[in-house]
């Protein structure tokens, strides 16, 4: 047994080299699989409700008082927290309830669109604000994962 690879380090270290530097071609397939399983990583998270929209009290989006720039509010509700956007154009601005600090991440199925820090106030900001619908999920750092409905922007 002195002569199989796992007890040589030299012929394993090689063995690993070779592993690392194989180049192979996968299939389609095989990537769907891969994303198809990923999009479950978010299984145990907490979803969080839809519970306002400002496009609801008017049917146009608000302009705020000093710009042209187009704002709209939306509020997310869950046990564990409650999370308010407001999307302008150029920034996804939050703050989730109770605050506490954690991170956040804007998400389609299989991509993040962009993450920030989530300060020990509640507040966040993530630029630039998606050009494709996209789900919010905040990750306190108490454990609290909470995963909104779909925003489109």
């Amino acid at each position: 047994m002195a002569g199989q690879w796992w007890t040589d380090d030299d012929q394993l270290l090689e063995e690993l080299q070779d592993a690392l530097t194989i180049t192979r071609e996968m299939s389609p397939d095989f990537i769907d699989v891969g994303k198809a399983a990923y999009v479950w990583r978010t299984i145990d998270a907490e979803l969080a409700a839809l519970t306002y929209d400002s496009v609801w009290d008017g049917g146009e989006l608000a302009l705020t008082r000093a710009d042209s720039a187009m704002l709209r509010t939306l509020t997310f509700g869950s046990d564990a927290l409650t999370i308010e956007l407001e999307l302008t154009s150029d920034e996804v601005l939050g703050q989730i309830s109770p605050p506490e600090g954690g991170t956040v991440s804007l998400r389609t199925d299989t991509e993040e669109l962009g993450r920030a820090a989530i300060d020990d106030l509640g507040f966040f900001i993530v630029r630039p604000v998606p050009g494709r619908p996209f789900r919010v999920l905040c990750q306190t750092d108490s454990g609290a994962t909470v995963l909104t409905g779909w925003v489109s922007p």
